[in-house]
């Protein structure tokens, strides 16, 4: 029996996340993308089904992204850090998470997102072309884009330290005005 090519990215994540990968990683990320490298810019869909293409916002503004799961329990002990810092820089900065499709549907994820109404917005990586754009090893996997289009900040875990690296990209990128 062959499986879909689609399918590789996702079961091979189920496969590393059942490994204990996650467990092994630190809060710097061990695998990923390399900082200094550029953001891929990729099209994801949201909730909805509809096509997000991260080209309109990778290198506009800098972007906050997240890759995440239901399921993942070190991803909803990172979310209060992730929502404090965008109450803090909302502004400033595009704030996605990327939910990697794997062992959920996208109605699941629906009701979880519907359930908590995060301030940002979910999408949902069914064929996984963001996970394997990427290199996502795991999930709580967090990617800091600067307004170039540059990758400033990878980690995973849920007491990450991406404090630093979201003050000198916003530093570089002052908040908007209020009106």
């Amino acid at each position: 029996m062959s499986v879909p090519t689609r399918w590789i990215g996702p079961l091979l994540l189920a496969a590393a996340l059942t490994a204990g990968l996650g467990a092994r990683l630190s809060a710097q990320a061990e695998d990923g993308l390399r900082v200094g490298s550029p953001a891929p810019r990729v099209a994801v869909t949201d909730l909805a089904g509809r096509a997000v293409d991260l080209r309109r916002l990778i290198g506009v503004k800098p972007v906050f992204l997240e890759f995440w799961a239901t399921w993942c329990e070190v991803c909803a002990a990172l979310m209060p850090t992730f929502e404090a810092a965008h109450a803090a820089l909302g502004g400033a900065f595009e704030f996605l998470v990327v939910n990697v499709a794997v062992n959920q549907t996208r109605d699941r994820v629906r009701r979880y997102v519907a359930d908590r109404k995060p301030p940002f917005m979910a999408l949902y990586d069914e064929e996984a072309t963001s996970t394997r754009a990427y290199h996502v090893p795991t999930t709580s996997y967090v990617v800091i884009i600067d307004r170039a289009g540059r990758v400033v900040y990878t980690g995973s875990g849920a007491s990450q330290d991406f404090e630093p690296a979201l003050r000198k990209v916003s530093a570089s990128a002052p908040l908007p005005p209020r009106r």
